[in-house]
């Protein structure tokens, strides 16, 4: 057998070991996996389920429904995009619509400057030396420990007394309202971000320093579309958080007109609207859309940019 033969055989030899070593485990083998996650996907699922077959459903109560509703109707969506709803023979005025422009426009400009601060911020820690770094990134760690809950009072005193001076940033002021939230979201979005520019490697900014491109071309051109993936998950972060939030804007917003959905949706669920659950359930159910959309948009926005940051890196 000659030399050629030889090599040939051991190819071949390690191409069946090769695979051999990449069978995929049999379903048998890991059916305690699949078990566990089928147990955790009908876990977080069943929520969900339940809202979205409360808000299709005749029934006015949670008590009376069922997973899967007797008989379908739109009547829910009806009254919540109507603007009125009936208790006691009499219409109330509900601005739903309001409600969530609102929201939504609160989230949206919440999250792109919380990204544009939050990014500025971490470039400075991750890639200047100056006095007092180590102190600010300690002392945003420290300021996180605390819940905003605890800051609700002093938060309102703030802005009551800022509003004397500025009144766009006084009480019942979306820009108020806007600060407040990105000044809770600072310190831990500019952890999570500094953490991502540290494994950027620094002799791309070299590079580009050598090239003529000045700081902050470097920062917009180079730092920025590496760091896609993680711009992203700031950004649904503070979206979702901010449609979310509760104590914080039910004090600072004084008029029905100025409410967000939280705030709004309550009335909902108490003596107000006299315990509407399925007309409740189609305004989460239609505020649960924005951050579906957002989450499936960014979701291959993420795949893409960790694909692009491999190739460029």
């Amino acid at each position: 057998m000659t030399t050629v033969d030889h090599a040939e055989s051991r190819t071949t030899a390690s191409g069946r070991t090769a695979t051999r070593r990449r069978k995929k485990p049999s379903l048998l083998q890991n059916w305690w996996r699949h078990a566990v996650g089928l147990i955790a996907v009908v876990f977080a699922l069943f929520p969900v389920a339940y809202i979205i077959s409360s808000a299709f459903s005749t029934d006015g109560t949670l008590g009376g429904a069922s997973l899967i509703p007797r008989s379908v109707t739109l009547d829910n969506f009806r009254t919540i995009l109507s603007g009125s709803v009936e208790v006691a023979g009499a219409q109330n005025e509900v601005p739903y619509v309001r409600w969530y422009a609102n929201t939504i426009g609160v989230a949206t400009l919440t999250a792109i400057m919380t990204v544009l601060l939050g990014a500025l911020a971490a470039y400075a820690f991750s890639r200047f030396r100056f006095r007092g770094r180590r102190i600010g990134m300690l002392a945003l760690l420290l300021i996180q420990m605390f819940p905003q809950m605890l800051a609700v009072v002093a938060i309102y005193l703030i802005v009551l007394n800022a509003g004397e001076v500025f009144p766009l940033m006084g009480l019942n002021s979306f820009t108020a309202l806007i600060l407040v939230y990105m000044g809770g979201a600072m310190g831990v979005n500019a952890w999570l971000l500094k953490g991502f520019f540290d494994t950027i490697p620094a002799e791309l900014d070299e590079s580009a320093r050598v090239d003529g491109a000045t700081p902050a071309q470097v920062f917009w051109g180079v730092v920025l579309p590496l760091s896609a993936p993680v711009l992203a998950v700031v950004a649904l972060f503070s979206f979702v958080a901010t449609i979310n939030e509760y104590a914080i804007v039910s004090q600072l917003m004084q008029t029905r007109d100025h409410f967000t959905l939280p705030v709004g949706m309550r009335a909902f669920i108490d003596k107000q609207y006299s315990e509407q659950w399925g007309v409740f359930s189609a305004g989460v159910l239609l505020a649960a859309i924005p951050a579906v959309l957002l989450f499936a948009f960014l979701q291959r926005f993420i795949v893409s940019g960790l694909t692009q940051g491999a190739v460029k890196g």
